[in-house]
């Protein structure tokens, strides 16, 4: 990784295109031990007096929380920026603002729409940059994901987890979790409403022997699945078509039926927040195989795992660079 300078800059997480099965599993491994408490003897926050930086152009909940927490967690503080008060590209350019906040925090977590912002900041920041959400990937989210699979199933090789919707940045990056972690993943999704081209290209070249399965019907999906996962079907920014989508999505709702279809110890997941009635029938979202409460929390252990990863081990002359 090079800074906008040519200079070698610090690790970065946008997507998981940056991370190999072995990293993946590494962070996994020690989300789980952070989760435990079973840290190795004498442990102690590692990353006391640093600051995280976390600009959000969306409104949310988990993820400000989990994060800030997770930095908590490890001894840091955080500072919290809406978009629209920092003006990224606006009031000023984003190289500007990377070269600024990289002065005064340790690491930046951003949630916004476009993905090409991220890269930008990444290009100029001597900071990590992490990715909280864009409208290309949610590698936080797949990854907790991947961490509350391995919680009920310990072998992820050859499970199955089919995800119900559209090929939203959710579905992206759990797409792209599941190759690292050899997770049979399959989407359903109505007609048209499939990954995006330039994935779908991006994918096929990273992971050749990896089928990207897309089907056109949630019973297809769901049969057999060890998870079935369900997401909103307007995302934000979507609003304005919210009526449409309903209407087009509704033979995708996840229902006590579908579930039925899956494996009898199949567990159901969603990402938050739910549309109840919509995706999701409160039946399922509250009944016993629902796992989402547990999948949030995960949020929090995975990035504490990611962050010791990505900032502790920063030198000196990282943080002098500009």
């Amino acid at each position: 990784m090079t800074g906008g300078d040519g200079r070698p800059g610090p690790r970065h997480f946008l997507d998981l295109r940056g991370i190999d099965p072995d990293r993946a599993r590494a962070l996994l491994d020690r989300a789980a031990t952070l989760k435990s408490g079973r840290v190795e003897p004498g442990w102690t926050p590692p990353l006391l007096g640093r600051n995280l930086g976390l600009v959000f152009e969306k409104p949310s909940l988990r993820t400000r929380v989990s994060f800030e927490a997770a930095f908590a967690r490890l001894g840091g503080s955080s500072i919290f920026l809406r978009g629209k008060d920092v003006g990224m590209g606006v009031r000023e350019s984003v190289a500007d603002f990377a070269r600024v906040i990289s002065q005064y925090v340790d690491a930046l977590a951003v949630r916004t729409f476009a993905h090409s912002m991220l890269e930008e900041l990444a290009e100029y920041a001597a900071i990590p940059v992490v990715n909280a959400l864009s409208d290309d990937a949610h590698p936080c989210q797949a990854m907790a994901d991947m961490l509350t699979l391995r919680e009920l199933k310990p072998d992820l090789a050859g499970i199955k987890l089919a995800f119900v919707g559209d090929g939203n940045n959710v579905a992206m990056s759990l797409a792209e979790a599941a190759a690292l972690l050899d997770v049979d993943f399959v989407l359903a999704c109505p007609e048209g409403y499939e990954y995006p081209e330039t994935f779908t290209a991006a994918f096929a070249a990273r992971f050749p022997d990896v089928p990207l399965q897309v089907v056109h019907d949630a019973r297809e999906a769901a049969e057999g699945s060890d998870a079935v996962y369900a997401d909103v079907w307007a995302s934000m920014g979507q609003e304005h078509e919210a009526d449409q989508r309903r209407e087009i999505f509704a033979p995708f709702q996840v229902d006590e039926d579908l579930m039925d279809l899956a494996r009898p110890d199949a567990v159901f997941l969603h990402c938050l927040p739910a549309h109840r009635g919509e995706e999701v029938t409160s039946g399922v979202l509250d009944g016993p195989r629902s796992r989402v409460f547990q999948q949030a929390a995960n949020r929090m252990y995975f990035q504490m795992a990611l962050l010791e990863w990505l900032v502790q081990d920063r030198t000196a002359e990282d943080r002098l660079r500009y």
